[in-house]
């Protein structure tokens, strides 16, 4: 049991968010494009900054002004991501970008954090015929998501809020909030001042 085929291509269905088949020449090429990019950026020495900054303008889709990325990184396409400005990522962020990523300003990003769009059908017979989708993410400006935090599929974080190391985001966080556990929850309002 197959979706309908509607006559567009893999990549049309992804960026829609519909069922899609990965294994697809077109997105194999856009990947491998990435993995280039990103095995250049992984391997680049610390002290060359500007090389650094060019490879991460070139993979993904926007860097702000002020932004670092401290490799490794893992990305799908890196085509889908944007970060804004002032934002830091510290080491070994994994942002599969199957749909759109969109990360604030001013946000801090933890060791080993994941942002994962892709999806899965539940029905078997479509996941054994490789079918998949994905749903994006959204980071909201001045966001602080804590080592080896996990935001899944679909999941939007409102600005000011923090995520607590190893938390795993399932559902939308509110702006000011602070959230912990598996799977997140708010534990508390983040008020002026807070520390």
């Amino acid at each position: 049991m197959a979706p309908d085929s509607d006559g567009r291509s893999m990549r049309e269905r992804m960026l829609a968010g519909d069922l899609y088949i990965a294994d697809d020449p077109e997105l194999a090429e856009h990947q491998l494009r990435a993995m280039d990019l990103m095995e250049a950026f992984n391997a680049t020495p610390a002290r060359d900054s500007r090389e650094r900054g060019r490879l991460l303008t070139e993979l993904l889709g926007e860097i702000g002004e002020d932004t670092h990325i401290r490799p490794p990184l893992r990305v799908d396409y890196g085509s889908h991501i944007r970060i804004g400005a002032r934002s830091f990522v510290n080491y070994g962020l994994v942002a599969l970008d199957v749909a759109p990523i969109t990360i604030g300003d001013d946000v801090q990003i933890g060791t080993n954090v994941q942002l994962l769009t892709p999806t899965h059908p539940v029905d078997p017979e479509l996941r054994r015929a490789k079918w998949e989708a994905a749903k994006p993410i959204t980071i909201g400006d001045n966001v602080w998501l804590g080592s080896g935090a996990i935001v899944l599929a679909g999941v939007t974080i409102g600005d000011g809020s923090v995520v607590g190391a190893g938390a795993v985001v399932t559902r939308d966080l509110p702006a000011n909030v602070v959230a912990v556990g598996n799977p997140a929850r708010v534990i508390r309002t983040i008020g002026p001042g807070a520390a």
